[in-house]
């Protein structure tokens, strides 16, 4: 049986561990050649260690694959057109790129300081942008390319502390949407994974009451190999109909998304004054409300 991905060169951001490096190993697995990228700083964006990249590197070269490591940085702008040179310069083209680089610095919201909001913004937003604009142009030039953005059910759903995550990765899937609608005409293809998977940044979760050790010990449960699978597909030619969509992978559940749409309307002809809206309605629309809930409050069972 053909390798889905025979042929194509690959972008994984983040790809120095945990989700990156699983989806690094399977597209090489699967024929791609790869860029594995990681600046290897701790999950708050710290310090820096070429070592992570070049472990995964050897990994797939061990394995038979064929690999590069870029420690350069998605949160500029120009180091990140340089992850996307790595590519071009390493193996003469570029098909797809995966977004998966991310860093935490939670935060109950009144607490959260500018550099922390910054920070976070920095990489998961601005990086994503950075690498997607890098490669769009080639994307567009070849008419053909993929993009895979890792976004969170913190973002879609809700999380207590992570107003900077969260905000970050509900924007992904708005870049998504945008890239996809913007670039279908030249074969170009956007879509976002929320993961649910043990990580190095997952770890950082406290563990200070049994509430959430329960919730570690659950995510501990669901592997970063599990993720891989659909991103692999997402990028290939197998997914050609595929596109502006947002997914979950759980284990071994497979989840699509909803995305913003009307729940219900209230019309008056003679228009509204805020006596009407609290009179007539708000109370028409409270039916449809959106329930203040966080995405264990959504994802409630145990994975499968």
């Amino acid at each position: 049986m053909a390798r889905m991905m025979e042929g194509k060169v690959v972008v994984v951001t983040g790809a120095g561990g945990g989700i990156g490096r699983e989806i690094a190993l399977a597209m090489t697995a699967d024929g791609a050649r790869v860029v594995v990228n990681d600046i290897g700083t701790s999950t708050s964006g710290e310090g820096q260690d070429a070592g992570p990249a070049q472990t995964v590197v050897r990994e797939i070269r061990d394995a038979g694959g064929e690999a590069v490591a870029s420690t350069d940085s998605v949160a500029e702008a120009a180091s990140a057109s340089r992850i996307i040179e790595c590519a071009l310069d390493n193996f003469g083209r570029i098909d797809g790129v995966v977004n998966n680089a991310g860093i935490l610095r939670d935060r109950f919201f009144h607490k959260m300081g500018l550099d922390e909001w910054d920070a976070v913004i920095k990489v998961h937003l601005y990086g994503s942008y950075y690498m997607s604009r890098a490669a769009a142009t080639h994307f567009k030039e070849q008419e053909s390319g993929a993009f895979v953005h890792m976004t969170s059910t913190s973002g879609l759903i809700g999380n207590l502390g992570q107003a900077n995550y969260s905000a970050a990765k509900l924007g992904l899937v708005a870049l998504s949407k945008s890239i996809a609608l913007d670039m279908q005409k030249f074969n170009v293809r956007s879509n976002c994974i929320a993961p649910f998977a043990w990580s190095r940044m997952i770890g950082s979760i406290p563990t200070d009451t049994p509430e959430q050790q329960a919730r570690v010990a659950k995510i501990q449960q669901m592997t970063p190999n599990k993720i891989a699978p659909l991103a692999v597909y997402l990028l290939s030619d197998a997914a050609a109909a595929v596109n502006a969509q947002v997914f979950a992978v759980r284990n071994n559940e497979i989840f699509v998304m909803s995305q913003p749409r009307l729940l219900r309307s209230v019309h008056r002809g003679e228009g509204w004054t805020p006596a009407h809206i609290a009179e007539h309605a708000m109370p028409a629309l409270q039916s449809s409300f959106v329930p203040m809930e966080r995405s264990a409050d959504v994802f409630c069972w145990d994975p499968v």
